[in-house]
């Protein structure tokens, strides 16, 4: 094995992680030894909001904000389409306060002809004296009525267990789990795992320099695309960028012809749903969409998320979804080479790529891309709806990516 290649499977995979787990927060010992308050459980109220965000922040998860609660549950587009009001999610309660969470965003989908209505999990946060209640926050959100599909991602394994003992049960695509990646900017990737490793004065630099030197060496094999993507295409597509409000009534034609197709559970991408999707008040990411015309109709899209990475300060692009009729891999290219070109445009540090169906990572691994797989199963789902069971039992049935998780959703 070359120098490259163990400095990319030793130091640079373990660096990256499709999405940093929670950290403990500070926990005073006489607390752990005190019996804990009874704490009653109940559904979440708006008004819990401040309350939330703090026990959320002292375990080092993001922070969300009024706004973006009032988008998620009060103009989801759930409530236009099924004229319900789904739950936000369930909280314990002492007389003292809010010690644990569980949300729970309301997703719509469509199966074919089928309007569904999911929920994925978000945020679970409880303080150490009651993690035994945990199990009782996940039943109410697997077993809440009105949802067809309940799922988790990118859980940590303690959560995994739990929820595995309530009976979901993971995505039937192995690959799912497989996060690839390309480095952009190899001199800031190898000062961040300088800083990541404590080093400091001369042995960062010099740390740095020679990382700097193995990472261009080994992106000569995982340059990504060979031609420069953008603007006008020698084989009759033309791409371009366009803004999240941009998205209109051209998408929407795409989206219907796209649910004629061969069956699949997706998320719903109409052009409603999309410009709510990507559009996140308060939020430190920002989305660029990318437009694929074939004389002038729209073939396809793919929209890239750029933002900061919490834990390593990072600049990452990610691909948060793409689309294109009858999975056309022409334009699947094009748009996946239009999308590599956005992330170096834009000075981002890595390009990231988590889940997608098999047709998107069959052109994307032809780039040589760095792998890491996670180290937990990033999916799990819980359905009532046998027939829905029985279909998402095959591991093409479900569209799944970026858009099925609370990270496209969330600041």
């Amino acid at each position: 094995m070359t120098y490259a290649k163990t400095f990319a499977a030793d130091v640079l995979l373990p660096l990256l992680k499709a999405r940093p787990e929670p950290v403990a927060g500070r926990v005073d010992p006489d607390t752990l030894a005190r019996p804990p308050s009874p704490a009653k459980q109940r559904e979440v109220r708006f008004s819990d909001f401040e309350a939330v965000a703090a026990l959320k922040e002292r375990y080092g998860l993001p922070k969300d904000n009024p706004e973006n609660w009032h988008r998620l549950w009060r103009q989801n587009p759930v409530l236009a389409a099924t004229r319900s009001q789904p739950g936000m999610g369930w909280v314990l309660e002492t007389e003292t306060g809010i010690v644990g969470y569980q949300g729970s965003l309301p997703l719509l989908y469509r199966l074919g002809d089928r309007t569904l209505v999911g929920a994925v999990g978000t945020g679970l946060a409880i303080d150490p004296a009651y993690r035994a209640r945990s199990i009782g926050l996940l039943t109410a959100f697997f077993r809440q009525p009105g949802v067809d599909l309940t799922f988790v991602t990118f859980a940590i394994e303690s959560a995994l267990r739990l929820c595995k003992a309530l009976h979901a049960r993971p995505l039937a695509q192995p690959d799912f789990a497989k996060v690839l990646f390309w480095v952009l900017d190899p001199p800031r990737f190898a000062q961040t795992l300088a800083s990541k490793f404590r080093l400091s004065g001369g042995t960062a630099a010099i740390a740095s320099a020679l990382g700097a030197t193995v990472l261009r060496a080994d992106m000569g094999l995982r340059r990504g695309p060979r031609r420069s993507p953008g603007g006008r295409r020698g084989d009759g597509f033309d791409v371009a960028a366009i803004d999240v409000n941009d998205i209109g009534d051209e998408f929407e034609e795409l989206w219907r012809a796209k649910l004629a197709e061969a069956p699949r559970l997706m998320a719903d991408r109409g052009a409603a749903s999309l410009r709510w999707h990507f559009t996140i008040p308060g939020g430190s990411s920002r989305a660029a969409v990318l437009c694929c015309r074939r004389a002038g109709r729209l073939a396809g899209y793919a929209i890239v998320e750029h933002s900061t990475d919490r834990t390593t300060g990072l600049r990452r692009a990610m691909l948060a979804d793409i689309l294109s009729e009858e999975d056309d891999p022409a334009v699947t290219e094009a748009l996946l080479e239009a999308a590599y070109a956005n992330a170096v445009a834009a000075g981002d540090d890595f390009f990231e790529v988590v889940g997608l169906p098999a047709h998107v990572r069959r052109i994307l691994m032809r780039w040589r891309p760095y792998v890491r797989t996670y180290p937990t199963d990033p999916l799990i789902y819980r359905t009532a709806d046998e027939s829905l069971g029985r279909f998402l039992a095959d591991g093409n049935g479900w569209y799944a990516g970026p858009m099925d998780g609370d990270t496209t959703l969330l600041p």
